[in-house]
């Protein structure tokens, strides 16, 4: 009978009616496509290759460096070379050099015990002095800056390798204009801390003085200097009964000048003290030929210790 024989494999062609043109029969593997849109990803879709791992997330070298700088820095024109280990093993590193047209030579750093060994996936950070700044026009400074790292993992002699030196503070640029400002306003006059600090009777102000001596030999053409006004730090502020002289032109060639600062405690708790990294760095806001910025002058070591004395003692009395 009809009804019990075995179904074909291969479906019948159809012969298609007068005037009607013959479709190409639907691939079987299709068939899911037409009934549910979800499954367009079938068996008939080839697989794509996976895509192949780009170069920025291949494992980095064995040793990483970073640029920072802390405040025991700060006043020392040193930064940090921050140097972390990224293998499984301990690396030893015997030099760090970073270059940086911002600055004329390497920053560099040796290790006074001949190698500095970081543990596994451990970052420890390392004091470098700053060379002298590169003064470049400020608009064609280029921040830019690479490092080159002596290491040794177990087993082996150490090898030079060379890394980008990434500064995500901005403290090469920052310092770069500090310096080249104070080298600008050094052509004009010499700036300096008088290191006796005078005490007021009731000691509850001080007066710091700041010496102005114009260079007396500076080049024709040398520009003036221009000192906006004096700031605050974290340990000294302006007394408000004899406020802070403003606006002061010096010229190359002219007569010593002394400014009288009275000063009082910019705060009283128990740290300011203890704590204190850059209180005694006088900022002053100025301009010295095309630069403008803040300049800082140094108390000294003579002239810190009687400011933290004189601090003491005022918040005390206070």
């Amino acid at each position: 009978m009809a009804g019990a024989s075995t179904p074909s494999t291969t479906p019948a062609r159809r012969t298609p009616a007068p005037g009607r043109t013959a479709k190409p029969a639907t691939p079987r593997c299709l068939l899911p496509l037409l009934t549910a849109a979800v499954l367009a990803g079938s068996a008939c879709t080839p697989q794509q290759p996976a895509p192949a791992a780009s170069p920025a997330s291949a494992a980095p070298g064995p040793v990483t460096i970073e640029l920072n700088q802390s405040r025991d820095q700060y006043g020392q024109h040193a930064i940090l070379l921050q140097l972390t280990n990224t293998t499984d093993s301990p690396v030893a590193v015997d030099v760090a050099r970073v270059s940086s047209p911002l600055f004329d030579g390497d920053i560099e750093w040796t290790p006074p015990a001949g190698s500095l060994e970081l543990p596994p996936h451990q970052p420890k950070s390392v004091p470098a002095q700053l060379p002298p700044p590169a003064c470049a026009e400020p608009a064609t400074a280029s921040s830019q800056a690479s490092a080159t790292v002596s290491v040794a993992t177990a087993g082996r002699q150490p090898a030079a390798l060379t890394l980008p030196a990434p500064d995500p503070f901005g403290v090469l640029p920052r310092n770069n204009s500090e310096l080249c400002l104070a080298a600008d306003a050094a052509k004009v006059a010499g700036l300096a801390l008088d290191q006796h600090l005078e005490v007021a009777a009731d000691g509850r102000t001080a007066v710091v003085r700041l010496r102005i001596s114009p260079r007396q030999m500076a080049p024709t053409g040398t520009p003036s200097l221009a000192l906006h006004s004096v700031g605050g730090t974290p340990l000294l502020a302006e007394d408000g009964v004899e406020p802070w002289p403003r606006d002061v032109t010096v010229r190359p060639g002219g007569p010593e000048t002394v400014l009288a600062l009275r000063v009082r405690p910019a705060r009283c708790d128990p740290h300011a003290v203890a704590e204190d990294k850059v209180g005694t760095l006088l900022p002053l806001t100025v301009t010295a030929g095309a630069r403008e910025g803040v300049l800082k002058v140094a108390a000294g070591g003579l002239l810190r210790a009687q400011l933290y004395d004189f601090v003491t003692l005022a918040c005390q009395n206070g």
